[in-house]
């Protein structure tokens, strides 16, 4: 049976309390392939009263009863890999081979992680005679985006759950049937009544109500700064934490010791990986000035690689963004690059050659960039890199810095220990050296105004945690 008309509230799948429906469009084609139900405040009502009920009972389950569900939550995720590479590749765009390997394949990754942390995590210790108890911090609310849609919901939830807490999840309305398909994955594999929640609905309403509602003790949200602003304004009257992850402009700080062509090829592949629409994406390349024209050559030699097409064609690289919304953002944004005198070097306005249909975007790449170009300062997300020279290595970190975003920088460099130097200058939550391989244990979060928290491994466990002091507990 279908689920995109109902919620999943304690244990069931059920009727919205409201008749509003949403057309779910397929950005490669622009029509819509489904409708999803849109949730009203008092389905966030019904569902964190589920949530608040069920919390006494699971906040008590030891934590082998908790491994056990994970690794039975690992298994059904497995056993429905494929729709949810399917509705993800659908629903946002992905090109297919992207959307198994990766968008996939990191729900895997974070629900095994946590396993292996919960299985070994610390929960209480003693302080002399004082006992330091680790215990769930309650009910959970989480607001999650489209661009990565299972990782965020995973890297929130399994946490969560490896916590004993309980939760409500409102997904993107954009991309929401992969959520649905995660909580059929949670409901095979036995998750307890009301221990977590499904309802779908927009910012607006539902995240309005989750963000505001005084039986939830926090609330998870991943998104726009914007937004993330008017969730910390909505959670202040009830005093609630709140976690974000939020906005990035990453630089990219290519050292005058690199392997140029190395560096700059890898660095155009970060920037339009998942068509430009991730967070950490590192769309600012600084390179030493003398550096700069043979830089460009190699970027525009390496974006002729990014075939733009429809998600299940052959070769295709590079899917549609998201949204006619998101398209017209990052067309804005462009125009504003050639506007203020950057160099275009490849892509530009308007769709690729050959596509008439669809939320497509030209792989671009703008050469001769400065600081306060717009293109330098707003992040875009979309497939758009600006090339920024610097004169000394004091300026490359200064600029960097010069952002009101602080989610993830990069450094490469020949000589590992001069990476480490720039690397600890980086006013940033994630620094990486040399295009490392992705570690999913490292904590994920950012500085500033990219947000507060980490996700990800024991860092994304101890956010779910409030800490208990028991005085005199060891006394004789």
């Amino acid at each position: 049976m279908s689920h995109e008309l109902q919620f999943y509230i304690d244990g069931a799948w059920v009727e919205p309390l409201s008749t509003a429906t949403l057309d779910v469009i397929d950005p490669s084609t622009e029509e819509a392939y489904t409708k999803i139900a849109m949730g009203s405040a008092a389905d966030v009502d019904r569902a964190v009263a589920a949530a608040k009920a069920a919390f006494p009972a699971f906040s008590r389950t030891s934590r082998e009863e908790r491994v056990a569900l994970l690794q039975r939550i690992l298994q059904a995720y497995q056993a429905r890999y494929q729709d949810v590479a399917k509705a993800i590749s659908q629903e946002m765009g992905a090109p297919m081979q992207l959307a198994m390997q990766a968008q996939a394949g990191i729900g895997v990754a974070h629900l095994a992680k946590m396993i292996e942390v919960l299985g070994k995590f610390e929960f209480d210790h003693m302080q002399g005679t004082t006992l330091i108890a680790r215990e769930p911090i309650g009910v959970c609310g989480f607001i999650t985006p489209w661009n990565w849609p299972i990782n965020q919901i995973v890297c929130k939830v399994a946490p969560a759950l490896a916590a004993g807490c309980t939760m409500v999840l409102k997904p993107s309305e954009i991309a929401p049937i992969d959520a649905i398909i995660f909580a059929e994955v949670l409901d095979a594999a036995g998750v307890p009544k009301g221990v977590f929640n499904l309802v779908n609905g927009d910012g607006a309403t539902v995240g309005q109500a989750i963000s505001s509602h005084p039986d939830v003790d926090m609330v998870s949200f991943t998104g726009s700064t914007r937004a993330g602003i008017l969730v910390a304004k909505a959670a202040a009257d009830t005093v609630k934490r709140v976690h974000q992850e939020l906005g990035g402009k990453s630089a990219n700080i290519l050292l005058s010791d690199v392997d140029l062509r190395k560096a700059v090829t890898k660095g155009v592949t970060g920037c339009f990986g998942n068509s430009g629409q991730s967070c950490n994406a590192p769309t600012r390349m600084f390179v030493q000035a003398d550096q700069h024209d043979e830089a460009v050559a190699i970027a525009k030699a390496a974006a002729a690689n990014f075939k733009v097409g429809p998600p299940a064609a052959e070769g295709t690289v590079l899917g549609p963004v998201v949204s006619e919304l998101q398209y017209n953002k990052i067309q804005r944004l462009i125009q504003a690059g050639i506007d203020e005198g950057a160099t275009l070097v490849t892509g530009g306005t308007g769709r690729p050659e050959g596509l008439n249909r669809g939320y497509y975007v030209q792989p671009t790449i703008f050469a001769n960039v400065t600081p306060e170009m717009t293109i330098a300062r707003e992040e875009i997300f979309g497939p758009v890199l600006s090339i920024l020279p610097y004169k000394t290595e004091e300026e490359a970190v200064s600029l960097a810095n010069d952002t009101v975003y602080g989610l993830a920088a990069y450094v490469q460099s020949g000589d590992l220990d001069h990476a480490r130097k720039v690397a600890a200058q980086m006013r940033v939550g994630t620094v990486q050296v040399n295009y490392p391989a992705m570690d999913i244990g490292a904590p994920f979060g950012g500085y500033k105004q990219s947000g507060n928290g980490r996700e990800w491994g024991e860092f994304g466990l101890e956010e779910f945690l409030e800490t208990k002091a028991v005085v005199g507990y060891g006394a004789a």
